[in-house]
């Protein structure tokens, strides 16, 4: 990879100084890969910060298009994109905004059948979905190739964070079991969003890739991080892994389809 050019060394002086960083860390992220899973209201911050701080590849997975009820907190997107697929739009931002980041646009919906196969060549995983069934299929399938994961999940005045690392602590399922039944829990766009929310969680994400990327400080593994806005608190929740975990346990029941296998 070729060095850092005197333009990009202003980019990122703020990094350049920092310790811990560097210009080892700068090399170290721009050979790195993170794959956003959702390019909506938490896939937007964490994108962002992606770009900013210099990862070399982002892929943008979402399978939606831009509305006009998405604009009060998904800042990928602007009223000139409604109707443009999400990650098409979000990649048109990020060339704009660093051209050094290498974004992939995915329009496809993540399923068990192409889960794996769309994880692969990742180094991190960023659960920014905003369903039950997308959260639980990602974190098999990251647990399952051991690939790193940080979920996320929002709703109306707060919002979660956790970091899974498969085989070093507990996973998603090892917090909640099952998804819950259809209709127990509203989602988002019944519940309503205050678009800040998703700010906050998904530059914590960000952080926590970033951090991952570069080996840097504790992670959040082991700890579900519980954000209350209208409080303006946080707290942690200790999270212990679950023996019997379906995904994670020591007799795993959940086996998605490899990447080599034919759909």
């Amino acid at each position: 990879m070729p060095q850092l050019g005197e333009r990009q060394q202003d980019r990122y002086i703020r990094h350049l100084v920092l310790p811990g960083v560097g210009k080892d860390g700068l090399e170290r992220l721009r050979s790195s890969s993170v794959l956003i899973v959702g390019a909506g209201g938490l896939g937007s911050p964490c994108a962002f910060y992606l770009a900013a701080v210099g990862v070399g590849r982002i892929g943008l997975l979402d399978s939606d298009r831009v509305d006009l009820s998405n604009l009060n907190r998904q800042i990928l997107h602007d009223t000139c994109r409604l109707g443009i697929p999400k990650a098409l739009s979000g990649m048109e931002t990020l060339n704009r905004f660093n051209p050094d980041v290498r974004v992939i646009s995915i329009i496809e919906r993540i399923r068990p059948e192409n889960a794996i196969k769309l994880l692969t060549g990742f180094d991190i995983v960023l659960d920014c979905t905003d369903n039950f069934a997308a959260k639980f299929l990602l974190n098999d399938a990251c647990v399952q190739c051991r690939k790193p994961l940080v979920h996320a999940g929002v709703s109306e005045y707060g919002g979660q964070v956790m970091t899974v690392l498969p085989g070093q602590g507990p996973c998603y399922r090892c917090v909640f079991s099952e998804p819950p039944p259809d209709g127990a829990v509203p989602l988002p766009a019944e519940a309503g969003i205050l678009g800040a929310v998703p700010g906050v969680i998904g530059t914590l994400q960000a952080t926590e890739a970033i951090k991952f990327l570069l080996g840097l400080g504790d992670l959040l593994v082991g700890r579900l991080l519980v954000y209350d806005a209208l409080k303006m608190t946080f707290r942690e929740v200790p999270i212990s892994r679950d023996p019997d975990c379906a995904a994670c346990g020591g007799n795993p029941n959940i086996r998605l389809p490899s990447a080599s296998t034919p759909e």
